[in-house]
């Protein structure tokens, strides 16, 4: 289904909001002109960590643009993630110039989704906006993430089609993503790119913790929530480094893993281990099946076969994984008290 086909849906499922009609040229500048300002106001997360050079240039462009789209309803809330440089020195000097401009400051390095998410806690605004600090992320695409989101969206992910970075990093990332939208069920091409907007009941819906910054999309996704990407523009890094390593990677696949198991298995264990289970009990009953077949025709002696103690040891993992469901499905029954529900709207 394309994306005008899931906008048209959605304005039908959802109560009417104000419509902005899309550039068939991709004019996006066009585009920007037509937006009028939004309803409500908004919250621009900007997490960093040692960016002072480029935050000066960040927070004009970011003024600029939050002025004509939100007409002074905004706030820009700097996640200073523990800088050993000047960063937030420099912040400081933005804040006395503008107080919509604020800040929180970490003692130590606590990560990107630690950052997000005490932002999200903190923000204010009907529509929240996030974005890198190191001038990659361009501030001129705000207005196209949210009149997306007044088509109908709750989450709109940018996507870096054409992305200015070494191969070292753009080759991993398009494994990366393919893996994860394969996963996840949720059709993206970038689930890591930091410019994003939501909807407010998202970020109050969805948790932030470890290293899922990279999932939320997909945590939205599974919560119900109408999750689109847009292509954005991506700028070459002017200032510093990067500061995400190759150990990056191994910590998605992990996190993905995590992910999935504590939102689409939460509440029904038995479905994957028992599955899994069962999948390696078969395996190996049908592998000793197999071995007491060419006993009995007295074509192999089981003593000297280790494929017989490969199926014994198969079926007592199977074993091991079904009770592990079982025990995990008397957990949820006994703490479905405790159970939460994301609710799109109320009547009456």
């Amino acid at each position: 289904m394309s994306e005008e086909q899931q906008g048209k849906e959605g304005s039908q499922n959802r109560r009417p909001r104000r419509r902005y009609s899309r550039n068939p040229r991709g004019d996006r500048q066009e585009q920007q002109q037509r937006h009028s300002g939004i309803q409500g106001s908004i919250s621009v997360v900007v997490p960093l960590l040692n960016e002072e050079e480029s935050l000066p240039e960040l927070s004009r462009q970011l003024e600029q643009v939050l002025e004509r789209v939100a007409r002074g309803k905004y706030e820009v809330l700097f996640i200073d993630d523990g800088s050993t440089d000047e960063s937030f020195r420099v912040i400081q000097d933005i804040h006395a110039r503008n107080q919509r401009f604020k800040a929180i400051r970490f003692r130590t390095n606590h990560g990107k989704s630690a950052a997000l998410a005490i932002g999200f806690a903190e923000c204010k605004g009907d529509v929240v906006i996030t974005m890198d600090a190191d001038l990659q992320d361009d501030p001129n695409e705000i207005p196209s993430l949210v009149a997306k989101l007044e088509e109908g969206y709750d989450l709109v992910s940018g996507w870096k089609r054409k992305r200015h970075d070494p191969w070292h990093k753009t080759v991993p990332s398009k494994l990366f993503n393919a893996v994860t939208s394969r996963m996840s069920g949720i059709r993206l091409h970038d689930f890591n790119c930091g410019l994003k907007g939501y909807r407010r009941e998202v970020i109050e819906n969805v948790q932030v913790y470890g290293e899922m910054h990279r999932y939320i999309p997909a945590l939205a996704h599974w919560e119900g929530f109408r999750v689109t990407e847009i292509p954005v523009q991506h700028r070459a890094r002017q200032h510093g480094v990067s500061k995400f390593g190759v150990s990056r990677f191994l910590k998605g696949y992990l996190d993905l893993l995590t992910v999935m198991f504590t939102t689409r298995y939460i509440k029904r264990p038995l479905h994957f281990f028992g599955a899994v289970g069962s999948l390696f009990a078969v395996i190996g009953f049908v592998t000793d099946l197999y071995l007491v077949v060419e006993w009995s025709l007295g074509r192999t002696s089981l003593s000297n076969r280790p494929l017989a103690l490969f199926g014994v040891a198969m079926i007592i993992v199977g074993v091991q994984l079904i009770s592990i469901g079982l025990i995990g499905e008397l957990i949820v029954k006994n703490n479905l008290e405790h159970q939460k529900f994301s609710v799109r709207e109320r009547l009456g």
